[in-house]
């Protein structure tokens, strides 16, 4: 196989590695892109350079995204001068593909700030009611090491908030692709970028369109955390709280049916309306529920105690019938089997942010 060919190869799969988030690291994907490609180890000197890979990945995103990929794009955009407006007294800076535009599947928002206090910039998050999660990473580069925190936000698009001391907001910050300068936006310079490109845009009124749209990832989260004050009956939930048990189901659903968004929610937010009237939690959930899920996910809610009753025998023949006739009627029994072994003492489980992560992440790849 000539070089040139070979080089080719190694591009086409190590952006293959990286669109699809199996690798997320540029050497590393070349690494086992070059292994594959050549059956052996490859010096690397001889591999593509990071450019080649990035612009082979916005082949892929426009081959497969179409024009998702642009609305998605104006989307990142507005939710990151919400931050930006959000953060003006931490003086942030918009960084990498929402501010050049090659941003694919599964990109998120990465803002500079810069502020002595992780508390001080978590207080604006806690006042504007927005979930976060607090990283402190350290990282160990040309002999130095570093803790870098990381603050991450689950909306829309996911946000990444990098924090640096005040005295450290005019040091340079180098690419791993060109290594040369990274290209930041102040938020005056964001501003300008948006009404350059896109001519006759009211940013005021859109970005008060964004704002009063609501979120549903976090309505789910507001709906599921009171569940872990919901105690059960010991006979029926030996496993404990109605927010561990929801975990479990949805745990369980996960591994039937690891494509299915609605199959999940169902079984993650079937429960919620314990904690709103215990007496009829299906009809609380479903009004909680009512313009954030699904006809289908909201169906499955709505019959997953009608599926107990027929694993007891106790459902008429006429009211099981009319449960055979929808096309969901398979994933109703196989929720009630995850609803019925999603009752274990003990079993570990994701927290209620990871499978909201899950989810949103799910939802953003097979939208």
């Amino acid at each position: 196989m000539n070089s040139s060919k070979q080089r080719r190869q190694i591009i086409f799969e190590a952006a293959r590695l990286m669109y699809s988030r199996q690798e997320t690291e540029y050497y590393r994907a070349k690494m086992k892109a070059a292994r594959k490609v050549c059956q052996g180890w490859v010096k690397p000197a001889d591999l593509p350079s990071n450019r080649e890979i990035r612009d082979e990945i916005q082949r892929f995103a426009c081959t497969f995204e179409g024009e998702s990929r642009t609305e998605n794009l104006l989307g990142m955009r507005l939710q990151a001068l919400r931050f930006l407006r959000m953060f003006k007294p931490f003086h942030p800076k918009l960084i990498g593909s929402t501010l050049t535009g090659h941003i694919r599947q599964g990109s998120d928002i990465d803002i500079h700030v810069f502020s002595h206090s992780c508390e001080a910039v978590t207080a604006q998050l806690d006042e504007e009611g927005i979930s976060y999660r607090v990283e402190h990473k350290t990282v160990k580069k040309h002999g130095e090491e570093r803790i870098f925190t990381h603050i991450h936000i689950q909306d829309e698009f996911p946000v990444e908030l990098t924090l640096y001391p005040t005295e450290r907001s005019s040091y340079e910050f180098k690419c791993s692709i060109t290594g040369k300068r990274i290209e930041r936006a102040t938020l005056p310079e964001f501003e300008q970028l948006l009404e350059k490109e896109y001519p006759g845009i009211d940013l005021d009124q859109r970005l008060a369109e964004v704002e009063e749209s609501i979120d549903r990832f976090q309505m789910y989260r507001l709906l599921l955390l009171p569940l872990a004050g919901v105690k059960q009956s010991k006979k029926y939930h030996p496993e404990g709280d109605a927010l561990y048990h929801s975990l479990q189901v949805y745990d369980l659903a996960c591994d039937e049916l690891p494509y299915d968004e609605e199959f999940q929610l169902a079984a993650l937010l079937h429960d919620v309306g314990k904690a709103i009237d215990p007496h009829d939690h299906v009809e609380a959930g479903l009004q909680a529920l009512e313009g954030l899920i699904t006809e289908r996910t909201a169906w499955l809610i709505q019959h997953h105690m009608d599926a107990h009753a027929i694993r007891a025998g106790t459902l008429g023949a006429r009211a099981r019938r009319r449960l055979m006739a929808n096309e969901s009627y398979e994933d109703l029994l196989l929720l009630e089997d995850c609803d019925h072994n999603g009752r274990e003492p003990g079993v570990e489980v994701p927290d209620v942010e990871d499978a909201l992560e899950a989810i949103q992440e799910l939802s953003r790849l097979c939208g």
